[in-house]
């Protein structure tokens, strides 16, 4: 009964698509103007392919942004090295994981954007890479895309999975409950990154035997060269914030960065050298803050210009992408947006701690809340979980930090 309840909820969906696929092209080419599509290779997101396909056995990873396809290159490094006759085919949503991912990718990966899920991106896309298996990353379940993988017998893993709070929610009520498992019985392997998202996807039907527990792969990402431009970038930096106090907002949502904000104004009126790091999780929004700052008079730097902090600046704006963990290393203290307002899930600390950063987040860290009482296990002071009412009411931060010695603590 239920089999067939998803098959026909499957059958609502497939029509939808297709009907509405018109639409999602008006969407693509509106996004594409605004620069949220890729201006030149946006039609890969209608499966229209830009590189030629090499002969032989195909792997296709896919992840949404940047985080995602960070975490599977620890795996595709290892799938080319136990298997170097395969060919390794990247695929990513957002335009803005772009520059960053096709620089750290090995060398002979293919990098395309992914179709939309439409029946006729999807079959144009498989049925030009015709791939042997697909690697999704974290929790991009997309009807077409996966039953039409599995008509034409191409296997499916998903790695790193996860599904929110909300999302498990809503995906196991009586209507949708149906379609998800139709979908989760099409893969050969779930990969949970913690035992609460094993038992998740269990809820969520999906057979038990294919759901294999190794750890969150976000741990594996390691190290990357970066340019020697950037390097000396960074150097600079380091340079200008030698003699003073710094803290930093990090991914941080639009609608967040009115706390951080409130928290430096506290916070300056104590320590009037403090520089307050802001790096948004979007590039855009990060050039949307400086403007509003600057319309109020104030005094800002933005990385992307390479504007220096010179003295009356105490607001950093960084507007570029993929630099995140060596800043990290500036900065003895990091708060990690994404946490603050209820619709968001909280991002990695990983990178943060890997630093030696002391650790603050909102109440909403979603699937990383596993890795937040880890920390908190080994060290209490080395992650603490704040509401964006009580940043803006005291202004407090007491912080035990590796990269400092004992407490800066600063009152308002």
């Amino acid at each position: 009964m239920a089999a067939t309840k998803g098959k026909l909820m499957y059958k609502i969906y497939r029509a939808l698509s297709y009907g509405l696929s018109p639409i999602l092209y008006l969407h693509l080419r509106w996004r594409q103007c605004r620069g949220l599509e890729h201006p030149l290779r946006w039609p890969e997101r209608l499966g229209q392919a830009s590189l030629p396909r090499p002969p032989g056995p195909l792997l296709w990873f896919h992840a949404v942004s940047l985080g995602e396809g960070m975490t599977a290159i620890p795996v595709i490094r290892e799938c080319i090295q136990n298997r170097p006759d395969l060919t390794i085919l990247m695929t990513t949503t957002a335009a803005s994981a772009f520059e960053v991912i096709k620089n750290r990718l090995p060398n002979g990966v293919i990098y395309q954007f992914a179709p939309v899920d439409t029946p006729a991106a999807i079959n144009a896309f498989l049925g030009y890479w015709k791939p042997n298996a697909i690697a999704i990353m974290e929790n991009e379940l997309w009807p077409n895309l996966i039953m039409d993988a599995s008509e034409k017998g191409i296997a499916l893993a998903l790695l790193n999975a996860r599904v929110s709070a909300k999302s498990f929610n809503r995906w196991s009520t009586p209507v949708i409950l149906p379609l998800i498992a139709l979908m989760l019985s099409k893969f050969s392997l779930i990969v949970p990154l913690s035992n609460m998202q094993a038992i998740h996807f269990q809820l969520l039907l999906a057979p038990p035997f294919i759901i294999n527990f190794s750890g969150d792969l976000k741990f594996a990402v390691k190290e990357f060269d970066i340019s020697e431009r950037k390097v000396k970038s960074i150097e600079d930096l380091k340079v200008q914030l030698a003699h003073r106090q710094v803290w930093m907002a990090s991914s941080i949502h639009k609608g967040e960065e009115e706390a951080i904000l409130g928290v430096h104004e506290v916070l300056i009126q104590v320590v009037p050298d403090l520089i307050t790091i802001i790096a948004p999780r979007y590039p855009q929004h990060g050039q949307e803050i400086a403007q509003k700052l600057q319309k109020e008079g104030k005094s800002v730097a933005l990385r992307s210009r390479g504007d220096k902090l010179i003295t009356g600046t105490n607001i950093y704006i960084v507007d570029t992408l993929g630099e995140l963990r060596y800043l990290y290393g500036l900065t003895p203290i990091a708060v990690i947006g994404g946490s603050f307002l209820p619709y968001f899930t909280g991002h990695n600390i990983a990178e943060a701690a890997a630093a030696g950063c002391a650790i603050l987040t909102g109440p909403h860290v979603g699937h990383f809340s596993r890795m937040v009482l880890e920390m908190q296990r080994s060290n209490p002071l080395s992650v603490l979980q704040l509401d964006r009412n009580k940043m803006e009411a005291d202004g407090t931060f007491q912080i035990n930090s590796k990269t400092h010695q004992g407490f800066w603590k600063i009152r308002a």
